[in-house]
């Protein structure tokens, strides 16, 4: 599959949404087999879900990567493991060169309309929210997350950039928070995870890790893959660890 296949397939997604792509691109799998398989409609609608992620993932990164106006090595190398782990190692380079032309694409936008990328981003979003599901979402929003976290720090543009997302794919700033300061070691921020303040009582912080554990348990988006279901069970133990620390700190059983 060509590269302007793949550019393609997400300038027409990003008119017409996840699905719009899939059936205007015709695509059954990310790369083309040479092979006759037979026909599994439960194993095709993983692989639909699994584009549509990855497009998702690509349009949405774009505008996270060049919030900051630099395109950083660490950010495009996890994109690239992304890439790598999820779809195998051709789809690096075709999905480096998608990023690079969107780079291109906004640009140019910009340079014709200050606004002009970022309302397509809207566009794109508010598409994901209507055809993508709710913790599918909050494993994109993660993944977005660690790319604003890769070069070890976050910029005040790329934050914004996020909660921008957030809002229009139907999630929360609390929940951009809440990624960010996953992995983080302080007490602060294990309370950030569980997206409640740190005057909530002991059954509020019960109630919040119960909730959180139920939207972000990696069966949630065991149709996207099991190396994304692995990075979401990454992302619940961390989510597990603040909640042992805040337990620590106050003396919960």
């Amino acid at each position: 599959m060509g590269a302007t296949k793949w550019i393609g397939g997400i300038l027409g997604w990003m008119v017409g949404g996840p699905l719009g792509a899939l059936l205007g691109y015709g695509i059954g799998s990310l790369f083309e087999k040479p092979e006759v398989v037979e026909y599994n409609s439960e194993r095709d609608t993983d692989e639909g879900n699994r584009n549509s992620f990855l497009f998702s993932l690509l349009a949405m990164s774009s505008y996270v990567i060049a919030a900051d106006g630099r395109i950083m090595h660490s950010e495009m190398e996890y994109v690239r493991n992304f890439l790598r782990t999820t779809f195998g190692e051709r789809a690096v380079t075709q999905g480096q060169e998608i990023l690079l032309n969107l780079f291109e694409q906004k640009k140019q936008m910009d340079a014709r309309s200050p606004s002009a990328y970022r309302n397509t981003i809207r566009q794109c979003a508010e598409q994901i929210a209507r055809h993508m599901n709710y913790e599918q979402r909050l494993q994109l929003l993660s993944f977005l997350a660690d790319i604003a976290k890769a070069d070890g720090k976050v910029q005040s543009k790329e934050v914004v950039a996020l909660k921008e997302i957030a809002r229009y794919m139907g999630l929360t700033e609390q929940e951009v928070d809440s990624m960010l300061s996953l992995g983080g070691s302080s007490l602060a921020d294990a309370y950030k995870v569980l997206e409640i303040s740190e005057s909530a009582t002991d059954a509020e912080v019960k109630k919040a890790y119960r909730q959180l554990a139920l939207k972000h348990h990696p069966d949630t988006v065991a149709s996207l893959g099991a190396d994304v279901q692995k990075a979401s069970e990454e992302k619940f133990k961390l989510i597990t660890e603040a909640y042992e620390r805040i337990k620590q700190a106050r003396g919960m059983k």
